[in-house]
């Protein structure tokens, strides 16, 4: 069965690529043989390297990720995180302070292309190979090395001995090929945020202590020699042996594992094809079991809405550092409140969507993973919590405190070039939400829910890039948006739209807008009369080249004339009196993302009426 499986995931994998014909992915077959020992928290390792070359282009060079080198004294992460403004509180100078058994290191012992030796550099976290014979088009090539690595005590995602007693969190932990695609080599330096791999296939045999609990991406092959939980079958292993676990992960852009003598293991159906693995220890208070359901409905609502999970195993690890996100897997914080433990793993989870399904260079697009992530787990979390408030009320708020401190940063700045860590995390997380949100306002949120699922069917396995985003929502709603990533991602422009004037003229009254903000939006403008009865007033953009179909927030919407963005005033008039007019607002739904909500309602409220969320006083 598990044969079968990984054979159609192959060819759904081979068959999503070929509709991509343009977009050629490199490959990476990984086979790594480790000996781990958890007295000296070092280990050595082999590891065969199968690189096909699917590009049309001939590579003389290839270079490595040694992540793990990272976690040494004058490392450029060291450095960044002493010299930035304001610096993750987990990181600080805690790297500057470590001792020769603290850091971490990767150390290669030996490498070879094709069986001959390569000329190799190390750079800090980058090997430089330089090839034997190049690498043409179409060809592939074996690469064998062995290496050698200390885990650092952990300060950031990796390391050992957290603050919550996991003993080893392995993230960035061997030595990983770089990602060559449309547009070159992606030797980044790991200085402190995203990740771009080369999609794959992972064999990796474990070799540790027997009193371990070992959770990692990919599928288990010898459960009934392991026991602790991954067998029905009762397994006893001498003190002191030495356990290999032996995992197989298919089509994955990264392999991640944990180990601790004091996990607890549970196994939970989503449904018949697939098992959700939660690794955990000191549940006290029992709110990991009370997460468990709510994951299950978490891939629950993600299938039906985004589109399936392909693999058959998903597993949430406690780690100890935050929440970071891995190919079938995730590293969270396991201790605090049940929401928050909730939200951190509905979060990270959702990740297997948006960055481990689709693989953008979240290094160069971190607002494309992350910010989809926090707009898709603000919409399951309003679920299963039946929230009625806006879930992305707190985008919001977090995106106009970003624009307001007058730190914002274009969305198109590299992840690790951000001259402060708020304008990162509030750019990628809350801007990047933000830009779903307000892109359902801008083609209609029918438009956008089928554009969402078509998105992720189309571009899984193939790193799509933002024009590849913007081209499904294009074909699916038939409108030019090039205007919108201008200006939401390429710049710091902002939206500010006000009621400037109503007035009556005879039985009619005529409405003046006004742009104040530099950027330009479609406007919904919601007239409410005091019979009860409603209207809206649906102004398209001149160079969207159409309009969204109506929605049914509203039971009559009037089309009107495109408003070009040269122009800093719209008129109209109403065929009614002033008198029978209640209100008018601009954008009630609150998916605008105007800076200031003070100036779009008619007429303007006294200071003790409740608001809008999201309205200033």
């Amino acid at each position: 069965m598990k044969k079968f499986f990984l054979a159609v995931l192959s060819v759904s994998w081979a068959l999503t690529l070929a509709a991509q014909p343009d977009r050629w992915q490199q490959r990476a077959k990984y086979e790594m043989n480790i000996d781990f020992d958890v007295t000296t928290h070092r280990y050595t390792g082999t590891q065969k390297l199968v690189y096909t070359n699917n590009s049309p282009d001939t590579l003389t060079k290839v270079f490595y990720h040694l992540y793990l080198n990272a976690f040494q004294p004058g490392s450029q992460m060291d450095v960044r995180s002493r010299t930035i403004k304001d610096p993750d509180a987990r990181v600080m100078d805690r790297i500057v302070k470590l001792s020769e058994t603290e850091i971490g290191y990767q150390r290669v012992k030996s490498l070879k292309m094709d069986g001959r030796d390569v000329r190799y550099e190390v750079q800090g976290t980058i090997l430089e190979v330089t090839l034997p014979t190049p690498i043409l088009p179409k060809t592939q090539h074996t690469f064998d090395m062995e290496f050698e690595a200390q885990v650092p005590l952990q300060i950031r995602r990796t390391g050992r001995h957290n603050k919550e007693g996991i003993d080893y969190s392995m993230a960035q932990w061997y030595p990983k090929m770089s990602e060559y695609d449309y547009e070159g080599w992606h030797a980044n330096p790991y200085i402190a945020r995203e990740f771009y791999g080369i999609w794959g296939d992972f064999d990796v045999k474990l070799t540790l202590d027997a009193s371990y609990v070992v959770a990692a991406t990919g599928y288990l092959q010898n459960p009934d020699q392991i026991g602790h939980g991954y067998s029905k079958k009762a397994v006893t292993h001498k003190k002191g042996q030495k356990l290999t676990w032996h995992f197989v992960a298919p089509e994955v852009h990264d392999f991640v594992w944990a180990a601790d003598p004091d996990y607890q293991h549970d196994v939970v159906k989503v449904d018949d094809n697939l098992d959700l693995h939660f690794f955990y220890k000191n549940d006290t208070i029992n709110h990991w079991k009370e997460m468990e359901p709510l994951a299950v409905r978490c891939f629950k609502i993600m299938n039906e809405r985004f589109g399936r999970y392909p693999y058959k195993q998903y597993s949430v690890i406690q780690g100890g550092d935050g929440g970071m996100e891995y190919p079938m897997a995730t590293l969270i914080t396991g201790r605090g409140t049940l929401g928050a433990l909730v939200s951190v793993t509905v979060h990270e989870s959702i990740h297997s969507w948006f960055q481990m399904l689709l693989g953008t260079n979240e290094s160069k697009y971190a607002w494309m993973d992350e910010g989809f992530t926090t707009y898709a787990q603000n919409e399951v979390m309003a679920q299963l919590f039946s929230s009625r408030l806006n879930p992305h009320r707190n985008a919001y708020a977090s995106y106009r405190s970003l624009v307001e401190s007058g730190l914002e940063e274009p969305l198109t700045t590299h992840s690790d070039h951000y001259h402060t860590n708020r304008a990162y995390s509030v750019g990628a997380y809350s801007k990047g939400g933000v830009f779903l949100h307000q892109l359902s306002y801008i083609v209609g949120q029918e438009t956008f829910d089928r554009g969402m699922k078509r998105y992720f069917n189309e571009w899984k396995f193939k790193h799509p890039n933002p024009n590849d985003f913007k081209r499904i929502m294009e074909k699916e709603s038939g409108l030019e948006l090039d205007w919108y990533l201008e200006d939401w991602v390429g710049t710091t422009k902002t939206i500010d739209y006000g009621i400037k004037e109503v007035a009556a003229v005879g039985n009619k009254t005529t409405v003046v807008l006004e742009r104040i903000g530099k950027m330009p939006m479609p406007l919904d403008v919601v007239v409410s009369y005091k019979d009860g009865t409603q209207e809206n007033r649906y102004i398209p953009l001149e160079m969207m080249r159409g309009e969204k179909k109506p929605e049914k927030t509203y039971a009559n919407t009037i089309l009107m004339t495109d408003w070009a963005w040269t122009y800093p005033e719209y008129g109209f008039t109403i065929d009614r009196p002033l008198a029978d007019i209640q209100r008018i607002a601009i954008d009630p739904s609150l998916r605008l993302a105007d800076m200031d909500l003070s100036n779009n309602v008619y007429p303007s409220l006294p200071s003790d009426t409740p608001r809008l969320q999201g309205e200033k006083k």
